[in-house]
């Protein structure tokens, strides 16, 4: 460890940390297979002020900063650099108020996910944010990253969902921005400066959030369909019948086979069609509710958009058809060394841009694995190129973001830049941006505290 100050010692004395390689291991990196790097000592502060006294103290030392939610990043953005301190926000985890009357939330930023749905459904309200991670991911990352999930397509990402927060800016300085309601044009809407940004300009402590009437029930189906153009006319179908749409996911051949053997489930269908819908709306337990659903299904088979369908009986069997969807955890971890890319990609471009990349990668690297998924009723694909080896990422990386560029796409729609994504933020950025969001950075965070080697520089 760098040499303690005075101030530093008493840092050490007031607020809760770890030290020692042994414990600090799972504090090295997060779940993108970035190379580890071990930390001088990771802080686990209760409260924003202990937030600010580490923030001022390290400033004054001149220690850089990683800050850490639930380690479950794709882009390297949790990985601090050798001798860091880390700020890990998980001892941060109060659901502080339901508002049952306004439909607020107020949360600390280490609160998981999975327990911020479970409390607000306690008080039978709703919080939309969902993906497969939502068991170990904590909402100030996900404010930070600007996360997306299955829901995107009724209640937008998680930026569309946050009020307000409270922020430790680089000096310290606790910017409190609890705002609760949904219109306030009071000037600059400071919060976008810190959401997606991915902690380079301010730590995300305390959040005011957007929920939702509670859905009294869900239909679910699982729609086996012959082309991605019969999936387009699909969604375009669904937008229209189905006001109460809100998860329209899908999933190619090779990806649900290997997703529901590592599920460890049975193949759904009895035979094997090029691609699937897994669809899904909320609303009212009404006759009118389901009617329509079952109605939209039976017009998918006699319009011959669909080929085949299957519709759970129960929200068990539901339940078992998203573990499918969301296998994908489990794939990553039997086919590294791998990319997992996070696209977004004009719709009308997609099959051409899959058809491009996938034969690209599969000529320069015919012993990798290509597995595609995604929320593409919003434009996300999930392109996950495994079995690769170390040395070929980098040039896999570059090859895909290149070709996904030529057709106006994005090479993050929802995971975030971090480390891994930096040297290709060119291929969505122009020059001119990517100097003002540099500026805006030396601006706020001159010393470069916080998350250094992130985004831009």
């Amino acid at each position: 460890m760098k040499n303690s100050s005075p101030s530093f010692d008493a840092l050490l004395a007031n607020v809760p940390h770890i030290v020692g390689a042994d414990q600090m291991q799972r504090h090295m990196t997060d779940m993108s297979g970035f190379a580890g790097a071990m930390p001088a000592v990771v802080f686990r502060p209760v409260t924003t002020e202990q937030v600010s006294e580490i923030v001022k103290t390290c400033a004054a030392d001149g220690r850089k900063i990683t800050i850490q939610g639930g380690l479950t990043g794709l882009a390297g953005g949790a990985r601090p650099d050798e001798g860091d301190v880390v700020i890990c926000l998980e001892s941060m985890n109060r659901v502080e108020e339901i508002d049952t009357i306004g439909g607020v939330a107020i949360v600390q930023a280490g609160v998981i996910l999975e327990n911020l749905c479970n409390a607000v459904k306690q008080e039978d309200w709703y919080f939309p944010l969902d993906f497969g991670s939502r068991g170990s991911c904590l909402i100030g990352g996900n404010v930070s990253t600007n996360a997306g999930g299955n829901k995107v397509l009724r209640y937008g990402t998680t930026r569309d969902l946050v009020l307000g927060m409270e922020v430790v800016l680089p000096d310290g300085t606790i910017l409190n921005m609890l705002n609760r309601v949904i219109k306030n044009n009071t000037g600059l809407d400071l919060k976008h400066l810190f959401i997606g940004t991915e902690g380079r300009l301010g730590i995300i402590t305390r959040l005011s959030l957007r929920l939702f009437p509670n859905p009294q029930t869900r239909a679910t189906a699982l729609v086996a369909l012959d082309s991605f153009d019969h999936v387009t006319r699909m969604l375009k179908a669904a937008r229209s019948s189905l006001p109460d749409l809100s998860s329209f996911e899908v999933m190619w051949q090779s990806y649900l086979v290997q997703a529901a053997l590592h599920a460890k489930k049975e193949l759904p269908f009895e035979g094997c069609y090029p691609i699937y819908v897994l669809l899904e709306i909320e609303g009212a337990d009404t006759a009118t509710f389901h009617d329509g659903f079952h109605a939209f299904l039976e017009f998918l088979i006699e319009s011959e958009i669909g080929r085949d369908v299957i519709v759970p009986q129960t929200l068990e069997q539901a339940d078992s058809l998203w573990q499918i969807r969301d296998a994908i955890g489990e794939i990553l971890r039997s086919i590294k060394p791998y990319v997992a890319f996070d696209i977004g990609i004009p719709l009308k471009h997609m099959p051409a841009f899959i058809e491009q990349v996938t034969a690209a990668v599969e000529k320069e690297y015919p012993h990798a694995m290509n597995l595609l998924f995604g929320h593409l009723g919003d434009g996300n694909l999930h392109l996950t190129t495994g079995k690769l080896q170390e040395e070929q990422i980098l040039a896999v990386e570059e090859l895909v973001y290149r070709i996904a560029s030529g057709f106006g796409g994005s090479i993050s729609a929802e995971h975030g830049i971090g480390r891994i994504k930096k040297p290709f933020l060119k291929y969505s950025r122009s020059q001119d941006e990517l100097a003002l969001m540099s500026a805006i950075k030396n601006l706020i965070n001159p010393q470069d505290l916080f998350n250094a080697g992130r985004i831009v520089d």
